[in-house]
């Protein structure tokens, strides 16, 4: 697809993100989604029914979601094309850029920092709780710190460089089809015995989606932090997740700390592995380099973006 496209949707996003004003008038794109998801799962998500056909309808799912976003993407795309001509690009940019979430993630990292910053550790935890589906009541500073950077990691791929991706890839129908599976994945490609056969399609295709984009977003944090190449490689396979791994061991290595590690939900404590060797005791100062990382590491995806368009 136009590389242009990528790097004026990417800049769009960093100077308005979605509006708070827009989103109380009309909500988000995702939420769109979001909707036609729970809808699905309410109704072919049965409890009596068998597994196989639960699965079945998990997969009936995933093809309507990339045949509403992916096909409607190519539509809008198509239909801008013949009005504009060579001037569509613009038009594509602005509506791939709230597939984007460069600015909405940093605008939600930024206040657990101010808030451990003042030493208002139950300000920590409320903002901390809005970006991360751990238990967050009983956190200390560290707990707190590692939530927000290991959120931070892993939405670099899923919020910038995975849609960046599948923008460059495969234009507005890319961005939108990649952002509905997400979506997807995060609300029923879950374990628990109410979604593991319905959600199973949503969190497989999810998976594939961020394979190489979670790749390439640890692989940019090494580079920008100049370092955490061996604990990225020693440590990314220690996360449940195939591809969350990724940039968030190269954010413990290039940080020198330990993220993961033993963590609650639901009341109920998971004894999840250590990544990276350092030391576990982050603080409000870590989240601060954290963010530089992360604004480094995503103006190297504009440099690659611009790369491509000034390649065409």
């Amino acid at each position: 697809m136009a590389e242009p496209v990528a790097l004026l949707a990417l800049a769009i996003d960093a100077a308005i993100g979605w509006p708070a004003a827009l989103y109380a008038r009309i909500g988000h794109p995702v939420g769109g989604f979001a909707a036609l998801i729970q809808a699905c799962e309410r109704g072919w998500n049965r409890a009596a029914h068998p597994e196989f056909a639960r699965r079945a309808a998990g997969v009936a799912t995933v093809l309507l979601l990339l045949l509403v976003a992916g096909g409607g993407g190519l539509a809008v795309q198509y239909a801008l094309a013949s009005a504009l001509g060579g001037w569509a690009w613009p038009a594509i940019a602005l509506l791939a850029a709230p597939g984007l979430a460069q600015r909405s993630l940093y605008d939600h990292v930024v206040p657990v920092a101010h808030a451990l910053e003042a030493g208002d550790l139950p300000a920590a935890r409320e903002a901390v709780g809005r970006i991360v589906g751990r238990d967050t009541a009983a956190l200390d500073e560290a707990g707190i710190s590692r939530a927000a950077i290991e959120s931070l990691a892993e939405s670099f791929c899923d919020g910038v460089a995975a849609p960046l991706f599948w923008l460059v890839l495969l234009g507005l129908p890319g961005i939108w089809a990649y952002k509905t599976i997400n979506t997807a994945d995060s609300l029923i490609g879950h374990r628990e015995a109410r979604w593991r056969a319905f959600g199973w399609a949503a969190a497989r295709t999810d998976d594939l989606a961020n394979w190489v984009p979670a790749r390439i977003a640890g692989l940019a944090v090494c580079i920008v932090g100049i370092g955490g190449f061996p604990t990225m490689w020693r440590d990314a396979h220690k996360h449940a997740s195939p591809n969350a791994g990724w940039p968030e061991a190269a954010m413990a290595g290039v940080l020198g700390l330990k993220l993961a590690g033993p963590v609650a939900y639901d009341g109920a404590m998971h004894d999840k592995p250590w990544i990276g060797e350092g030391r576990p005791d982050a603080r409000a100062a870590d989240i601060r380099r954290a963010l530089g990382i992360y604004v480094r590491a995503c103006l190297l995806l504009w440099l690659v973006a611009g790369g491509l368009a000034w390649a065409r």
